[in-house]
């Protein structure tokens, strides 16, 4: 059966759910409340893992992971063929160029690359996501999560995941057709699991507190670097959903003025407005409710 319905995703690196992510994420979850059991129990208890929201998360996440596979990638363009795409455009506009640069800086640079230009791009399509009126009717589904668990990070509208599979298609393959062009057609990157090894660090590193409710804070002059957890749960709280949409880095925020500190701002109540979270109650709903005229 497809991923074993999603059993698979606990077991595949490159998965935000990967078995160690979610250990070192409730490793550092133990350690941050090491002198607030009460917190720390509270975020694990059944009101917060059994609460209606959760157990649709859960539902949701089985059905995502179908859509995903049936319906969704087969209708992406892949990395490839863009790299190659952009390579033959280069070539046919500049002809030959060759850096020469080791192998091992090439590979470096390349790795860094792809994370910054892909975390770039995420930043600006999560932010048109919650701007273009259009774009928000998907996004919704998302926000509609009243508590927050590691599977509320598949909470995502397929018209929400197709946008996503485009834009990582388009950043690292134009970056990928780039690197080629420069440095030659053997190109490796830095990976540990077998996954770029920027995002394995930001993964491992507590990245599974952020659909949580475990408010993690990072020191402020980090937070002008990288998203803490606390950080990303502002952003899901109803009256500050325009702060803080960066991915992995906090510096998108900064330049273009979406930065919230956890320090300065209380994260407030999760989910959509109250009139609005009828329409996100089941999963019929959550498919369904963006195409309806009156969103």
């Amino acid at each position: 059966m497809i991923d074993y319905i999603g059993l698979d995703y606990f077991a595949d690196s490159s998965k935000r759910v990967y078995w160690l992510y979610l250990l070192t994420s409730a490793l550092i979850a133990v350690v941050y409340l090491y002198n607030r059991p009460k917190r720390l129990l509270y975020a694990v208890s059944q009101k917060i893992l059994w609460h209606k929201s959760a157990r649709l998360d859960y539902l949701y996440f089985i059905l995502s992971v179908l859509i995903k596979v049936a319906i969704v990638v087969p209708v992406v363009i892949s990395s490839g063929d863009v790299a190659r795409w952009v390579y033959t455009k280069m070539a046919l506009n500049f002809g030959y160029v060759r850096v020469d640069f080791s192998y091992e800086s090439v590979m470096i640079l390349y790795t860094l690359s792809l994370f910054i230009v892909s975390d770039f791009t995420r930043y600006w399509l999560h932010r048109w996501l919650h701007t273009v009126k259009f774009l928000w009717r998907f996004h919704k589904v998302h926000h509609s999560a009243r508590v927050l668990n590691p599977l509320t990070f598949y909470r995502v509208h397929p018209v929400e995941n197709f946008l996503f599979g485009l834009r990582y298609a388009l950043s690292s393959g134009v970056v990928t057709g780039v690197f080629i062009f420069v440095f030659g057609g053997i190109l490796d990157t830095w990976d540990i699991l077998g996954v770029n090894g920027f995002v394995v660090a930001f993964m491992a590193f507590g990245s599974n507190l952020r659909h949580s409710h475990i408010a993690l804070k990072f020191y402020k002059p980090l937070e002008y670097i990288f998203i803490s957890p606390a950080q990303h749960q502002i952003h899901h709280a109803n009256k500050t959903m325009d702060k803080n949409y960066g991915g992995s880095l906090a510096i998108w925020d900064y330049i273009f003025g979406s930065l919230a500190f956890s320090k300065d701002t209380k994260i407030g109540r999760f989910g959509l407005r109250q009139s609005q979270m009828g329409d996100y109650d089941n999963i019929l709903k959550l498919l369904f409710t963006p195409f309806r005229r009156q969103q």
